[in-house]
């Protein structure tokens, strides 16, 4: 029998004090964290062969410099989500965009391969406690009816950052070096860090005399650690490698033990009454598979049209940024409609175009592909993903009590960022799983193009399987979100 939540109580209005100056101060506060943490993702997509020439890196090494910020980010986001429940958001906030902001410093500084991939998991320290905090300030601040349009604003920067990132990651590694890559974060951070500071004020809905989980955040971090590891190493290392079986034993093994203990701690890290709901519940693995179905697409693409195509960084920046570019557009649009249609048909609707766009992409991938066709694809993906993510987002937060919306948000954000983490391990293990050794690197360092017809044709081969994986995915999210329901409290 199917245990199912009642109806959570309406959101209570924002407090008087959250004039509408204030709310819009609040939400570009909320946009330059977005803003920061999206852009120094998506630079890197584009960067990527550039770092990987310059030191020389081989392909698992190459691969780390992007997975390692993504793993840390999603075990880490989980965490600061309830964290910040117990100490303030503002406080949350704050530290992150300083830790992000140093580390960017580090990062254009590294000497060596091993010293960036250090630096960039402090960056995603920061970058976790910014996306563990952005939804919930929004949250918190805006009230029920005008929630949807802010939360589309929200998810407007983040596609902007990923409009920006590809271009400006191709531009400045080609014109200055991949260093300058890192050095654009330093001035954005410093304009957070005081912005900010001046606006945000202390929290009043903290949760008070409660324990933090450290048992739950060290299983959590060991179970996700050990999925990831599984899926970044499976393609270069064969999935039946030590390190590859270690990992997916550390997931199988401790996420049960996480599961025990949450269900009989008093404070636990992940309240699990947020998964009594089957539609909040559906909401969650919808957004999951989503995000594993698109993330890796933009990093996929630059690889391809710089190692295959034999395209300049700045050229395949310019080439794929039509994923954010429709995302940007269609975001604050879904927002208005979520007054007139249900969650659940507006996000399933996305769902469908964006599987549509991946499936055709997987048709028409090929060195010399049209480059109308390759815009058209790339912005069903983004437009499909705008028209899903803010109605699935405002229908879980706004279904959830003010004192646990930090919480909420954490395990939202860290299914999102699991999508991305996954999407990406998986993406590139499918695409090079088939690759000898030498091959690998040159697919990382853009050089592909250079290589026998027979070479580039099983390299081909490799993304034309990971774009149908992909579309697949994509096909399991609509399922997912049409299993939400109707009259739900996510509907």
């Amino acid at each position: 029998m199917t245990t199912r939540m009642t109806r959570t109580p309406p959101r209570a209005p924002a407090p008087s004090t959250s004039t509408a100056p204030r709310l819009w101060q609040i939400q570009v506060v909320a946009g330059l964290g977005g803003f920061l943490a999206g852009v120094n993702t998506s630079t890197m997509d584009v960067a990527l062969p550039t770092v990987s020439r310059h030191f020389g890196a081989s392909a698992s090494t190459a691969s780390w410099t992007l997975l390692s910020y993504m793993l840390v980010t999603t075990v880490l986001v989980f965490v600061f989500g309830r964290a910040a429940d117990m100490i303030g958001r503002r406080r949350m906030y704050l530290a992150g965009t300083a830790l992000l902001t140093g580390a960017s410093l580090l990062c254009s500084l590294a000497p060596d391969i091993t010293w960036l991939i250090v630096f960039r998991c402090v960056q995603a320290i920061g970058a976790a406690a910014l996306l563990s905090n952005i939804t919930a300030l929004i949250t918190d601040a805006f009230p029920a009816r005008r929630l949807p349009t802010a939360l589309g604003i929200n998810v407007t920067v983040a596609a902007m950052a990923q409009v920006l990132g590809p271009a400006l990651g191709g531009a400045l590694a080609s014109g200055l070096g991949w260093r300058a890559v890192f050095w654009f974060n330093v001035p954005i951070g410093l304009v957070g860090l005081v912005w900010a500071g001046s606006i945000l004020r202390p929290d009043t809905t903290r949760s008070r005399g409660e324990s933090f989980d450290y048992l739950g955040a060290a299983l959590s971090a060991v179970a996700l650690g050990g999925l990831i590891l599984a899926l970044s190493e499976g393609g270069a290392m064969g999935w039946s490698s030590v390190p590859v079986l270690a990992g997916l034993a550390l997931f199988v093994v401790f996420t049960p033990l996480f599961l025990l203990v949450q269900a009989r701690r008093r404070h636990p890290l992940m309240d699990l009454s947020l998964f009594a709901d089957r539609a909040r519940s559906m909401a969650y693995l919808a957004l999951f598979l989503m995000a594993m179905a698109y993330f890796a697409v933009v990093l996929l693409m630059s690889l391809y049209l710089q190692a295959a195509s034999g395209m300049a960084p700045y050229e395949a920046g310019l080439h794929v940024l039509y994923v954010a570019l429709a995302m940007a557009i269609v975001s604050p649009v879904a927002g208005g409609l979520r007054s007139r249609f249900s969650a659940r048909i507006l996000s399933s609707s996305g769902l469908l175009l964006a599987a549509a766009g991946l499936f055709a992409l997987s048709v028409i991938i090929k060195p010399s592909m049209n480059s109308v066709a390759l815009a058209a694809c790339l912005m069903a993906v983004g437009a499909g993903v705008g028209l899903f993510m803010t109605p699935n987002t405002s229908s879980i937060m706004a279904s959830v009590p003010a004192r646990r919306r930090g919480i909420a948000n954490g395990v939202r954000q860290t299914a999102q960022n699991a999508g991305y983490a996954v999407s990406t391990a998986l993406a590139l293990a499918i695409v090079t799983s088939g690759l000898p050794g030498a091959t690998k690197q040159a697919a990382y360092a853009g050089e592909v193009s250079s290589l026998s017809p027979r070479t580039l044709d099983l390299f081909t081969s490799g993304y034309k399987w990971a774009l149908l994986t992909l579309g697949a995915t994509c096909v399991l999210a609509l399922i997912a979100s049409l299993s939400r329901g109707r009259g739900t409290s996510t509907d």
